[in-house]
């Protein structure tokens, strides 16, 4: 379910509404719109991609820049701004379990990360005391750790990676600025994006198969969903 907030912040002198992660500009007193939506980088439904390499263990974007630090790119940590948990058969891969995660990056570009199988078990081992404790994955900072796994029942044995979760209270007054952009703003991921996919629980996550005759942007140019 996507339940919608008043993402609705104050006004300026003039009295035009200002969004809470919206900058105004001192000189003008007006709100800064531009084609990074306020302070964040976004190509509607084209998201920066980062991605769980489970043969390596290792988070990279796009699958070449292995995310350096001192976990030497075994972990990501992000706070959640939308989500989508779903069963699919999508890139190639068979129909299974899929969990897409949109946060904003360091660089202020909206980003998306794309677990499967096992790692969506854990995902929702995570979601379980949030929801007990009345909060969701939209109030927390995330932190995804590889762990290593061994298939004994090959020879010579497998070893693949898993992503564990664990996860600390995030800043309120920056988890409402993140709301509210993620309320406002058409967050997908075109790429995994199908009109057959089984949703289980998703946040602030746009389907442009829900509203028919929008456009959407493709390598090819313009496509209209009829």
């Amino acid at each position: 379910m996507n339940t919608q907030k008043n993402n609705t912040g104050a006004t300026n002198q003039n009295g035009l509404e200002v969004k809470l992660y919206q900058n105004v500009s001192k000189a003008t007193d007006e709100a800064v719109s531009n084609s990074t939506i306020g302070p964040f980088k976004y190509l509607e439904g084209h998201p920066r991609q980062y991605r769980f390499d489970a043969k390596e263990g290792i988070f990279n974007i796009n699958g070449t820049e292995k995310l350096g630090g001192s976990t030497n790119g075994q972990t990501l940590t992000f706070q959640p701004i939308a989500w989508r948990i779903f069963t699919d058969n999508i890139l190639n891969m068979g129909t299974k379990n899929w969990a897409d995660f949109f946060f904003i990056d360091e660089k202020n570009c909206v980003s998306a990360i794309l677990f499967h199988g096992y790692s969506v078990d854990n995902i929702f081992r995570l979601i379980e005391p949030l929801f007990y404790d009345d909060l969701t994955l939209a109030d927390v900072v995330v932190t995804a750790t590889a762990e290593r796994k061994e298939n004994t029942k090959i020879q010579p044995k497998g070893v693949y990676y898993v992503a564990n979760f664990s996860y600390k209270l995030a800043d309120p007054e920056q988890t409402k600025k993140l709301k509210a952009f993620g309320q406002s703003t058409k967050i997908f991921r075109q790429e995994t994006l199908t009109d057959i996919a089984t949703i289980k629980t998703a946040y602030n996550y746009y389907n442009p198969f829900n509203n028919p005759g929008e456009e959407l942007l493709t390598g090819n140019g313009i496509h209209v969903l009829n």
